[in-house]
């Protein structure tokens, strides 16, 4: 097994402030961290750079996918970055349409430190065979991280037990409630377009959990509470004026909700000024209460022996948001202005971090994450890990209140439980007609930003290159649209592997299978602007009364 040059690591072991470097670099390449493979040409592999705490990407908030060549008419872009002032009360004010296509870096970020995107993992992955990959890929390494947290006496960050998460229909009940009783609900909802479609890398899910206070009446767990104010939650965020909701008995709330002169069971809220139970909280307008929690579970792309795709029981990451302290309005607008003022003075970005809890996102989130280690146990990301979070969880101007998820979720009732692919269309998004992920691949001329699937391209596009909506509409749901084949399930499971051997993850997270074609390692003056025409307005709420 090779490793960096003695001489390379003895600078760098000199520039992170090493007291003996040559005794300690000694050590180090007798005993790594980690102990890694790099490939031939790179001078310094990715767990050099976090074993001496050596800053490679202080632009890491610039995800790969930014780097995406428009060639002036394909855009990716336009999903995370807008500028739709229609809507004076939104609280979310980084107005960044202008970022589509423009490669508006700094300096330091014209050079595109993902290197793992030009990668070919071909020969890499030839060695895995399929037994191999299915025998890694449903493995449980939640329970075991989750045991290890929870006897670590020196743990100083959140610990979110969920009995068989591993196994989602063990973990959770029709309605999306974690059954161990932790307060947990899954919800299903429509996956952002288009790295967390199964057929560009990975499954995943997600689930919210509101504090205590939300959850109980007199200090006692109440479930009709709770559907109640998750339900307010979903009318805040969305700014409906009403949802649909599982049956919910006033009489166990003690209120007249629908205002009818009745304490009676009722299926459908109505927006109200205030939280229930013994939450006093007042609604507001596309925000989360305060404590409000997420967990997203990132997964290898499971196979089942008919060749059916699933969410697989080992976890690349896990993912932790709780909204720690409630910023108005006003105090959002004052955190945007404080961005785009450090931005113009041309100072790079700046994380919170704050130990074990992760990183303070500065618009009252604390953001944490977990990944697998050499060995496929989970373990706590390094703060240069973790800055990648803020790239999409910080300031971009198509978020809900800094996240993505929830807004998407299946308006009322039938969006809660465990997300479900073949229960969901290619709906529009709100004030479009036409399915979303159908306008997202014309707009991007590819089922992936990079333009690099083979697979999609084949099955939804035309020789010409242009999509073939008629083929695309008629598909049955969106697991037919966006999961992959058996095949491709297995090879990107095999590429990601291979990074996780290599622990290179900021050199990026990406299973590509070969090198990226359409995606640009130094930006310069050259790059043609996306014409005016192909610039977009969307909203990614989504229009879920259409078909």
């Amino acid at each position: 097994m090779k490793y960096p040059t003695f001489v390379a690591l003895f600078a760098l072991c000199l520039l992170a402030g090493c007291d003996q470097p040559s005794q300690h670099l000694a050590t180090q390449l007798e005993n790594p961290v980690a102990d890694a493979p790099y490939r031939t040409g790179e001078e310094i592999p990715a767990v050099a750079y976090l074993q001496h705490n050596e800053t490679y990407n202080a632009e890491s908030v610039i995800p790969p996918q930014c780097y995406t060549k428009t060639d002036g008419v394909n855009n990716p872009c336009y999903a995370c970055h807008q500028t739709d002032k229609s809507d004076v009360n939104k609280p979310n004010q980084m107005f960044d349409g202008h970022l589509q296509g423009s490669y508006d870096f700094s300096d330091l970020g014209t050079k595109n430190h993902w290197k793992n995107l030009f990668i070919d993992r071909t020969e890499l992955v030839r060695n895995i065979s399929d037994e191999q990959i299915l025998e890694w890929i449903n493995q449980d390494n939640y329970s075991e991280f989750i045991a290890k947290q929870q006897n670590n006496a020196d743990w100083q960050g959140e610990i979110t037990p969920i009995q068989n998460l591993a196994y989602p229909n063990k973990a959770f009940d029709d309605l999306g409630f974690a059954k161990d009783g932790s307060g947990w609900v899954a919800f299903n909802y429509k996956p952002f377009p288009s790295t967390f479609w199964p057929t560009n890398g990975s499954t995943g899910d997600v689930m919210i959990r509101l504090p205590e206070a939300f959850r109980t009446s007199q200090g006692v767990y109440n479930q009709d509470v709770y559907i109640a104010n998750l339900s307010l939650v979903e009318i805040a965020l969305k700014g409906l004026d009403g949802v649909s909701t599982p049956l919910i008995d006033e009489q166990h709330i003690g209120l007249d909700l629908n205002n009818d002169g009745l304490l009676s069971k009722i299926s459908y809220l109505n927006k109200q000024n205030r939280y229930l139970g013994d939450a006093d909280d007042t609604l507001a307008y596309q925000l989360y209460p305060e404590g409000t929690e997420f967990l997203h579970t990132v997964r290898y792309i499971g196979v089942d022996k008919e060749g059916q795709i699933y969410n697989a029981p080992r976890m690349k990451e896990v993912r932790y948001m709780k909204k720690h302290r409630f910023k108005s309005k006003a105090a959002l607008a004052a955190s945007y202005y404080r961005e785009a003022k450090e931005k113009s003075f041309e100072q790079l970005p700046q994380t919170l971090y704050i130990g074990d809890s992760g990183v303070n996102n500065t618009f009252g989130w604390l953001i944490n994450g977990y990944i697998e280690n050499e060995q496929g146990q989970l373990r706590p990301q390094h703060k240069q890990e973790l800055a990648f979070c803020n790239g999409c969880h910080k300031t971009v101007g198509s978020t809900y209140d800094q996240t993505f998820s929830f807004a998407r979720k299946v308006t009322g009732k039938k969006g809660w439980g465990y997300i479900n692919l073949k229960s969901m269309q290619d709906v529009p998004n709100k004030g479009q007609q036409q399915g979303e992920f159908l306008t997202y691949m014309q707009r991007v001329g590819g089922g992936d930003e990079f333009r690099q699937n083979q697979e999609m391209l084949k099955r939804w596009f035309q020789k010409d290159g242009h999509v073939d909506k008629q083929k695309v509409a008629q598909a049955k749901s969106l697991y037919e649209l966006i999961t992959p084949s058996a095949e491709r399930a297995l090879a990107l499971n095999k590429a990601y592997l291979t990074i996780v051997k290599e622990q290179s993850y900021i050199f990026g997270r990406d299973a590509t299978l070969v090198k990226a074609q359409n995606v640009l390692q130094h930006i310069d003056e050259s790059q043609q602007p996306l014409q005016p025409e192909h610039r977009y307005v969307w909203d990614m709420q989504l229009d879920w009364s259409k078909p």
